[in-house]
């Protein structure tokens, strides 16, 4: 890879395959940078009482440079002859995104063409803050920001600002409304922001049948050429290319998704390698609205995240950074933890004098679990009918806030609280919004943890405004929340902390049922989340299967489901999948005595620093992360079996112990484990032996 771009600088010109692939929209190499010369308009702007009109405006100008604080991402803005933003991403040098820019409104029109720049604003950013919940303990804001001011050349000279910022990791760019008469109020009924990727790189794609959507499908590996434009694209968008020293890695995803609707892609009719942005149509609406707003409005962060290296996608913060900072001042009451999940499993219990179902014995049965094993959550959910009474899908009035009439409630969170469980509440959307206040009062005077709402199914601008809602009520009554049903995560959960995770992601449940098309979750697609899906944030997964066989032996079950893979795949994931409210879900006569429970219920569910150590797309992965003074690091692998050499060299001074959970590659068996216990220290290396589908967990603690 290039240290140097000719896109950038002023020296001998170096014009390679992909750069010639830009030359219809950027035909202006070399380039000078202009940001003298646009200061200079907007104090002539701003004497002449701030906007350029007609024939005042200034005609098409030099590109305005952004840089990256370590100088290696790079981004040029320019508005094109025909007045249409543009811009294009660098990375180290080589061109690895462009894209164009505008909106389109309801009545009057696309605000895309025929604008000029009026002024911009520059300034640097570098802070460290606190994350109370998540990947690591600590981050590093650091980033450069150029705000550009646009206004149309003619009537009815509306305005707009691009944002840009560039990060070591990525750049990202958002569209921001002034205030204004011409857009007092308004109606968007779509993005015009394009994006092209040239060198045609591998997509990891989610597609997607349409716009109400969980989120549940697998990932399609093809040519982003090949991205069609009948269908949707989720994200995030994982594009590779190269290899070697040239090898470059794009993540498409948004952030800061707050009063606005979720963002897909599709292609674009005939230009292979542009994806043009889909916004979420509202409901009900037959006029194309997607956002209803007011001026001063801003749309999310449209997010490209670039690395040379998958692992440092994985431990990028960037999504963090774009969010707004936490809401909540005190979050000393957010503990993540597990929880117990019976829904998953079908209820399954043995040796057991009652019936498993709905009903306080078998709630009683999982709670004297839970205290038996230290894990202190326990959710109620349901089967046929939800555990406060009715369907699953609400269809009349609901009462979340009493039991079924086989659920003694007021005895079950005495019974829990004598124990030293708390409880969680699974719940459809539907049946919470009527009541979300009285509810959520009365969680909190019965010491409830937390809630899980399903089925929204929806990211339109409506329901993300639900979002929002149930995290600032959930958080005014001390209740933590999980989605499921839900869009992918867009940062909530830096403002919100006691968002603790999401689901947004064809997970484990589907190896309970097989429509069409669906083959359960086999090793690949378990891996394949990783580097795509968890990108966008927390990742909730229905884990802790005991029922373990190799994909060759996969058949679906509804109740006491399997879980392809091996017990160590299994393991491996409460460390790979940065989940903060992490599943118990089988059954507790399922773990009893079984290898591998002992893990399950120590490893932490909240971390201090993340480390990717060795990662290959959809083919295996080894993360390592830290709470206080232990480590822990987990690998998995696709149907392939490898043999891995971990380095050690993260660990401090010393000696560690290192006590493992692997794979036994002599026994032919998906349940069979191996523990061992060794002493090693940084200078080591540890061998991995995954078997098809296999894994491998390593508590490391230091020797005192």
């Amino acid at each position: 890879m290039p240290a140097t771009s000719t896109f950038l600088s002023n020296e001998a010109p170096m014009m390679n395959t992909h750069r010639r692939l830009w030359s219809p929209l950027f035909t202006w190499l070399p380039i000078v940078l202009a940001a003298t010369a646009a200061a200079s308009v907007g104090r002539a702007a701003a004497e002449r009482g701030g906007d350029l009109r007609g024939d005042r405006a200034p005609k098409a100008a030099q590109p305005l440079l952004l840089k990256s604080p370590n100088g290696v991402v790079r981004l040029a803005f320019r508005v094109e002859a025909e007045g249409r933003p543009a811009f294009e991403v660098t990375y180290g040098g080589t061109t690895v995104a462009a894209g164009r820019l505008g909106l389109q409104f309801a009545g009057s029109g696309p605000l895309s063409e025929k604008l000029h720049v009026v002024r911009t604003r520059r300034q640097e950013h570098d802070e460290s803050y606190r994350i109370p919940v998540g990947k690591a303990s600590r981050a590093r804001d650091q980033h450069q920001e150029l705000v550009v001011s646009l206004q149309e050349s003619a009537a009815p000279y509306r305005k707009l600002d691009l944002a840009f910022r560039a990060f070591n990791d990525g750049v990202a760019f958002r569209y921001l409304i002034p205030r204004q008469a011409p857009l007092a109020e308004f109606v968007l009924t779509e993005e015009r922001t394009q994006l092209t990727f040239p060198g045609d790189p591998q997509a990891r794609v989610l597609p997607l049948s349409g716009y109400t959507t969980p989120y549940e499908w697998y990932y399609e590996t093809r040519p982003v050429s090949q991205i069609g434009s009948k269908g949707l694209v989720g994200l995030p968008l994982l594009l590779e290319r190269g290899r070697g020293s040239e090898r470059v890695l794009v993540a498409v995803t948004e952030a800061n998704l707050t009063d606005y609707a979720g963002m897909y892609l599709s292609g674009t009719e005939g230009e292979p390698g542009t994806l043009t942005a889909k916004l979420s149509p509202l409901p009900g609406r037959k006029d194309g609205a997607k956002v209803l707003g007011k001026a001063p409005h801003a749309s999310p962060w449209r997010v490209l995240m670039v690395a040379d290296h998958p692992g440092r996608l994985i431990e990028s913060n960037l999504v963090f950074h774009l969010s707004d900072p936490p809401a909540i001042r005190d979050t000393s009451w957010i503990k993540p933890g597990k929880t117990t999940f019976p829904w998953w499993n079908g209820y399954v219990l043995e040796g057991v004098n009652f019936k498993p179902g709905v009903n306080t014995a078998t709630m009683k049965h999982y709670i004297d679990f839970c205290a038996e094993q230290g894990i202190p959550y326990h959710s109620l959910d349901g089967l046929d009918i939800a555990w406060y009474g009715g369907p699953i899908a609400p269809n009349g009035p609901t009462d979340i806030t009493k039991g079924a009439p086989s659920i003694d409630l007021p005895e079950l969170v005495r019974y829990a609280k004598a124990k030293g469980v708390r409880l969680r509440l699974w719940m459809h959307w539907k049946a919470l919004k009527p009541q979300i206040d009285e509810a959520f009062r009365r969680y909190e005077e019965w010491g409830i943890e937390g809630v899980m709402v399903d089925f929204m199914d929806r990211d339109d601008q409506e329901m993300v405004r639900f979002y929002h809602e149930m995290a600032a009520k959930a958080a005014k009554h001390h209740l933590t929340l999980t989605l499921h049903g839900a869009y992918k995560p867009t940062g909530m959960e830096r403002t919100w902390p006691n968002v603790l995770s999401y689901e947004a992601v064809l997970n484990q449940e589907y190896n309970k049922w097989q429509p069409p098309g669906v083959r359960g979750t086999p090793p690949e697609h378990n891996v394949d989340v990783a580097f795509t899906r968890m990108l966008a944030g927390p990742l909730d997964y229905h884990q802790g299967g005991m029922r373990n066989v190799f994909t060759r032996d996969y058949q679906w079950r509804d109740q006491a489901p399997p879980v392809q893979g091996t017990r160590a795949h299994q393991l491996a994931m409460y460390v790979v999948y940065q989940n903060h409210m992490s599943m118990i879900a089988d059954s507790p006569s399922a773990y009893r005595g079984q290898p591998g429970l002992d893990f399950i219920v120590r490893v932490p569910a909240n971390w201090d620093e993340t480390r990717v150590l060795q990662a290959e797309v959809g083919d295996f992965i080894t993360i390592a992360r830290r709470r206080g003074r232990e480590w822990y690091v987990a690998s998995m692998t696709d149907d392939s079996p490898r043999k891995l050499s971990i380095p050690l060299a993260f660990l401090g001074p010393g000696k560690w112990t290192a006590e493992v959970w692997a794979d036994d590659p002599e026994a032919g068996l998906a349940t069979k484990l191996i523990n061992r216990r060794l002493t090693v220290t940084a200078k080591d290396h540890l061998d991995a032996t995954l078997v098809s589908g296999g894994g491998q967990a390593i508590r490391l603690v230091p020797v005192r």
